[in-house]
C-alpha cells in the first residue's frame, strides 16, 4: 500500500488507540468514553454549546447525542436551558459535578499525552502536527465552497 493509501488508516488508528488508553485511565473515575468526551468538549469551548455543537465535536448524529447529555444532566454532569435567542435550541454547561472532575480529566490526559510524545523531537512533532491537520484546513476550504456555490 502507498502512503496516500495508509495515512488515513494510520491517523484514525492512531486517534482511536489514543483515546482507548485515556478511557482505560478514566474508567475508574466513573467516566465512560462518551461522558469524558463530552465533558472535555464543553470544558474546552469558549461558550456554552448548542446540542447540535456538542454532536459535531463528537462526530456524532443529533439524536443520539440527545440521549447522552439527558443521562449526563440526570446524574448532575451537565446542565440544559433553552436558549435565549432560540427557544427550540438548547444550551449546555458543565454541572457542578463536571467541573470537579474536569482537572483530573487534564491530568490524565497530560500524562498520557507526555508518555506518548515524549521521545519525539519537538521539530518533528510540530511537522506532525502541521501534516495532520492540513486534511481538516482542507476539508472545510472544500465544505465552504461547496455552500456557496449552491
Amino acid at each position: 500500500m502507498s502512503d496516500w493509501e495508509t495515512f488515513g488508516p494510520l491517523l484514525h488508528g492512531t486517534a482511536r488507540a489514543w483515546r482507548q488508553k485515556l478511557d482505560e485511565r478514566l474508567k475508574p473515575m466513573g467516566l465512560s468514553q462518551a461522558k469524558w468526551r463530552t465533558l472535555l468538549h464543553l470544558s474546552l469551548a469558549r461558550d456554552e454549546l448548542t446540542q447540535a455543537e456538542i454532536a459535531a465535536r463528537l462526530g456524532v448524529e443529533e439524536p443520539s447525542v440527545v440521549t447522552l447529555l439527558h443521562r449526563l444532566e440526570k446524574e448532575g454532569w451537565i446542565v440544559r436551558k433553552s436558549s435565549s435567542h432560540d427557544r427550540r435550541c438548547k444550551m449546555v454547561n458543565l454541572g457542578r459535578r463536571a467541573q470537579r472532575v474536569i482537572s483530573k480529566i487534564n491530568a490524565a490526559a497530560d500524562e498520557l499525552r507526555h508518555e506518548l510524545l515524549t521521545e519525539i523531537p519537538a521539530p518533528e512533532l510540530q511537522t506532525c502536527r502541521n501534516r495532520a491537520g492540513q486534511p481538516i484546513i482542507k476539508k472545510k476550504a472544500l465544505s465552504r465552497a461547496r455552500r456557496m456555490s449552491q
